[in-house]
């Protein structure tokens, strides 16, 4: 009888690449400047990502391109969001009748607080290709940087499983 023996270490295989992109740009003009760039047709994905907190919930906004030929998934993926609270004021003050709305700020990774929006491409393969997309990203006038992230720096891989 032949014994058949599963590495959990097989299945925890990183097969995409992270790059963090700093600008103020609207998602929507940040896909367009993008497709301009790169030979992909990133478009508004139906299925934003959702995020669960003590706070609330929040939906970050997600662009979505899968090119056929190569077999490779482009996310471009909102980094930072709000979560609104209603809050009643306790107590007898001058305030004690008024709601209050009190905001948070979220993120995606929240080790990298700095970067507006994570460019997250699946199946690519090559560290060139990944740094020839990083420097055309760089050429875009309105993005201040774009960086590739390390996959092992990030603590929170979890949330990048869409």
């Amino acid at each position: 009888m032949a014994i058949h023996k599963l590495d959990l270490g097989e299945f925890d295989e990183i097969d995409y690449h992270i790059i963090a992109i700093h600008t103020s740009l609207e998602d929507y003009r940040l896909a367009y400047f993008i497709n301009q760039k790169l030979p992909i047709n990133l478009g508004k994905s139906e299925n934003e990502i959702q995020i669960n907190i003590k706070e609330g919930e929040t939906k970050f906004s997600r662009f979505y391109f899968y090119d056929k030929e190569r077999a490779i998934s482009w996310n471009l993926v909102q980094n930072k969001n709000e979560v609104i609270q209603q809050k009643k004021e306790n107590g007898r003050t001058l305030f004690s009748n008024i709601k209050m709305e009190v905001s948070t700020k979220v993120y995606l990774l929240p080790e990298f607080k700095k970067a507006d929006y994570f460019l997250k491409i699946e199946n690519l393969e090559g560290a060139m290709m990944v740094a020839q997309i990083q420097s055309l990203l760089n050429t875009i006038d309105s993005i201040s940087t774009a960086y590739t992230v390390e996959t092992n720096k990030i603590k929170s891989k979890n949330n990048l499983i869409f």
